[in-house]
C-alpha cells in the first residue's frame, strides 16, 4: 500500500502563535525550526512514498521550501490537522495518509513504523500510545497544577480500541500507583485510510471535540473505531511542544543526546 506522510502546520496557533517556525537549540550551537525538525524526522521512514508539509501560511511554506520540503497549500478554514490532511490528500494519491503533527520533534522513527504497520487493511484509523514513566507523569501533573494544557492521555479497551482521549490526566490514580503510573501518553500522530478521512470531513465538530480541543474525538463521537498502537520509547525521552514552557524541556533532551 502506498503511504505518504503529511505534516500539517498553521501559524495561528491559539496557545503558541507561530509555533512551527520556533527555533530550538540542537545542543551543538545550531538552531532549527520545529517544522524542519519534524520534516527531518519523517525522512527517516523508508517505507513511505513521500513527505509533504501542508499549510495555509506563506511564511511556513517559504521556510519549508527553503530546507527542501514539498509543500501542499490548503485553505485557511481547516480547524485542525486532520482536516488539513484531508484537504492535502486531494492533491496526493495514496492508500494510507500519516499525519505527523509538527509539534513532536522527538518522535522516534519506530513510532511511525509501528503505526504504519498497524494499518493492515482492517484498521481505518490508528494512533500511537506510550506508557508514561514517572518523569512524564510528573510533567503532566505539573502542567495541570500550573493551569497549563499540556500533553494528552488515552484510555483504551483490551482490543486496543480507544475509549477516550483527554487533556486531563486519566485514569485517576491512587497515591500508591504513582511510582509506576498506568497512564498512557497519546502520541499526536495518526494514520488514516481515504475512507476514514472522507467520513471525518462529513461529520460536524462534536461537543467533546470542542471542549477538549482534540480532533480525534470526532471519530469516537461518531462511533468510528480508533486503534491505539502501543509503542516503546526504548529509553528515549518523548515530549511534545505544546506551550512555550516546553521549549527548555525539549532542548535539554536534545543537548543530552549530543552529550551521550
Amino acid at each position: 500500500m502506498k503511504t505518504v506522510i503529511i505534516i500539517p502546520a498553521r501559524y495561528a496557533s491559539t496557545r503558541y502563535p507561530g509555533k512551527p517556525l520556533v527555533t530550538l537549540d540542537q545542543g551543538d550551537g545550531s538552531r532549527k525550526s520545529l517544522i524542519q525538525m519534524s520534516w527531518e524526522a519523517a525522512q527517516g521512514i523508508k517505507s513511505v512514498a513521500g513527505v509533504y508539509v501542508a499549510t495555509d501560511d506563506t511564511r511556513i511554506a517559504e521556510a519549508a521550501r527553503a530546507f527542501g520540503a514539498e509543500v501542499l497549500m490548503t485553505s485557511d478554514t481547516c480547524r485542525n490537522g486532520t482536516e488539513r490532511v484531508a484537504e492535502a490528500a486531494e492533491q496526493v494519491e495514496a492508500d494510507i495518509y500519516v499525519n505527523l503533527q509538527g509539534d513532536a520533534p522527538l518522535t522516534p522513527p519506530w513510532f511511525l513504523d509501528a503505526l504504519i504497520g498497524a494499518m493492515d487493511g482492517q484498521v481505518q484509523m490508528a494512533t500511537p500510545v506510550l506508557k508514561c514513566d514517572a518523569q512524564t507523569y510528573a510533567n503532566f501533573t505539573e502542567d495541570r497544577r500550573a493551569g497549563r494544557v499540556g500533553g494528552t492521555t488515552a484510555v483504551f479497551s483490551r482490543q486496543m480500541d480507544a475509549l477516550y482521549f483527554s487533556k486531563e490526566v486519566i485514569p485517576y490514580l491512587p497515591e500508591a500507583e504513582k511510582a509506576e503510573p498506568p497512564v498512557y501518553h497519546h502520541v499526536g500522530v495518526y494514520a488514516y485510510t481515504c475512507a476514514a478521512l472522507e467520513a471525518y470531513m462529513g461529520w460536524d465538530e462534536g461537543p467533546l471535540e470542542r471542549l477538549e480541543g482534540l480532533e480525534q474525538l470526532r471519530f469516537l463521537e461518531n462511533g468510528h473505531k480508533v486503534r491505539c498502537v502501543e509503542v516503546d520509547a526504548r529509553g528515549r525521552v518523548f515530549w511534545e511542544l505544546n506551550n512555550p514552557e516546553d521549549v527548555p524541556r525539549i532542548e535539554a533532551v536534545l543537548k543530552g543526546s549530543r552529550d551521550d
